[in-house]
């Protein structure tokens, strides 16, 4: 593989997911990598922002100096609350994601399968700590599932697999998974690969996966 491969940042790639949701959803940013979409929603765009801890509204992360202790995402980082925000019980929350009043939610991942099976909550391993927190929930609940994450691990494995081997918290939930590496389309068809990073071939970027990938009309 080329060394001149440019990967995403996580700003970058959360940048994207931003682009990709429409004006006026509700969404749900997952623990995580996913946090960061809130700061990268485009100008003039309205996105209303939930956070399974009980808030509607949730704004971008605040400036240094001046966050509020009542105000935090459920991934315990300080937030901000927009104009109309609302507050809320955690069984409200809840019922809001298990109910489908989400348009979208944007979770992190151990695996996603070529089907779109999503593992995120325990890695299998024995010294594992399990963290279960809402995203079954969200994986049944929400209308459209987005994955952010590295394709690779620090071992350099492939995150995007045929199979998961990791618990599954979902089964077929993900439609599309966005990496450092390029984005991915879940489809009836195949995994379809697309807007890859320079350097990175098509060819190259299957031989990360492991398994065939569809390009993008």
């Amino acid at each position: 593989m080329s060394d001149t491969i440019q990967l995403l940042t996580r700003q970058q790639v959360a940048a994207r997911v931003a682009a990709d949701i429409p004006d006026g959803s509700y969404a749900n940013l997952g623990i995580g990598a996913p946090t960061d979409v809130a700061d990268c929603l485009p100008a003039g765009v309205t996105i209303i922002l939930h956070t399974e801890n009980g808030l509607l509204g949730m704004g971008p992360k605040p400036p240094a100096g001046e966050e509020d202790i009542d105000l935090m995402n459920a991934g315990k980082q300080y937030v901000t609350a927009l104009p109309g925000a609302s507050y809320f019980h955690h069984a409200d929350s809840f019922a809001m994601m298990r109910g489908g009043h989400l348009d979208y939610c944007v979770l992190g991942a151990y695996q996603v399968s070529a089907t779109g099976d999503l593992a995120n909550w325990h890695t299998g391993a024995k010294d594992a700590i399990p963290a279960v927190g809402g995203a079954m929930d969200l994986a049944i609940g929400a209308k459209s599932v987005f994955v952010m994450m590295d394709l690779l691990t620090k071992k350099g494995v492939c995150k995007l697999v045929q199979r998961c081997s990791s618990p599954l918290t979902g089964v077929g939930c993900v439609k599309r998974v966005y990496t450092d590496h390029a984005t991915f389309d879940i489809t009836p068809a195949g995994v379809v690969a697309y807007d890859l990073v320079p350097g990175l071939t098509f060819e190259a970027l299957e031989t990360l996966c492991g398994f065939p990938l569809l390009r993008k009309s």
